[in-house]
């Protein structure tokens, strides 16, 4: 009777590195909270939540040229990307900045920089030595 075992390897035959998986895990949670942000619209509407805290639609689209529909749009793009969450106030839904989420995508940054640091600077030790 034969056995198979069981490898340590995945569906492309690639061994499974722990390392590995968690940083394309926080590449594709952060892949989310830059896409996002990536458009000035939903950057904009990020900036007025930091400054003006917890807004309803009404007063985010109150004085600019974006109508309600197309800010719920945007607000919808952001909370699924768990940028943004939602808590109901009597009729009104009010809009807020998830702290954590922007941390995590800030951190991920700083892995990045980094990164970049130590190449620049293995670079510049190659280019000068």
């Amino acid at each position: 009777m034969s056995r198979r075992r069981s490898s340590a390897r995945g569906a492309r035959g690639e061994r499974h590195d722990p390392l590995r998986a968690g940083r394309r895990q926080a590449e594709s949670l952060s892949h989310f909270v830059f896409a996002a942000l990536g458009d000035p619209t939903r950057l904009a509407i990020v900036r007025r939540l930091c400054y003006e805290g917890p807004l309803s639609i009404s007063r985010l689209a109150a004085g600019g040229s974006l109508t309600r529909q197309a800010i719920t749009k945007h607000l919808g793009v952001m909370e699924r990307a768990r940028i943004l969450r939602s808590e109901r106030r009597g009729r009104e839904r009010l809009w807020r900045i998830e702290q954590a989420r922007l941390a995590e995508a800030r951190h991920y940054l700083d892995v990045i920089a980094k990164q970049w640091d130590g190449a620049l600077g293995r670079l510049k030790a190659m280019v000068e030595g």
